[in-house]
């Protein structure tokens, strides 16, 4: 029988308490028990970025993260940003209107990067963004569309309070 633990984290708003297995890791928590299947199950290494999540304000790779390591924790999931118009985020417009999306299984990943680097620095120049994106890794794009979504994002976002 496997060791549980009680988990208390605030997910996407809500607040959750429950007993899970202890070495059960943030990224399978959040599929298999909360149902947030937007963060994606890529490397498990955390070298590719499609699990990137925010804790706390900062991106975190959730697939080496052990789940009560966010106990007491923030997270805030690909599922908590659609609040623009149309349910969309300005982010997420900016990536559909430049074609930042091909396959869309590094797309969540690159989204949760994107707003974490907006939400310290809504004004950074090219090397920023790269240095902001680069735990995240896409095999379809090249990398210039997501760049230019980017910088579509930070003109969505201008003028608003916060990402």
């Amino acid at each position: 029988m496997k060791e549980t633990v009680i988990l208390e984290i605030t997910v996407n708003g809500c607040f959750c308490r429950e007993e899970i297995p202890q070495d059960i890791t943030l990224l399978d928590y959040l599929r298999e028990y909360r149902g947030l299947t937007g963060t994606k199950k890529g490397c498990e290494e955390g070298e590719c970025g499609a699990c990137s999540i925010i804790m706390d304000g900062r991106l975190v790779y959730s697939c080496i993260l052990f789940a009560i390591q966010a106990n007491g924790k923030k997270i805030e999931t690909i599922e908590s940003i659609n609040t623009g118009i149309n349910g969309l985020h300005p982010i997420q417009e900016a990536f559909i209107e430049t074609g930042a999306i091909q396959c869309g299984f590094c797309t969540p990943g690159f989204i949760m990067a994107t707003k974490a680097l907006l939400s310290r620095n809504l004004n950074p120049d090219d090397k920023q963004i790269i240095e902001g994106l680069s735990g995240n890794i896409c095999r379809c794009t090249g990398y210039i569309k997501i760049i230019e979504a980017v910088k579509v994002a930070i003109k969505k976002l201008k003028g608003r309070r916060r990402c």
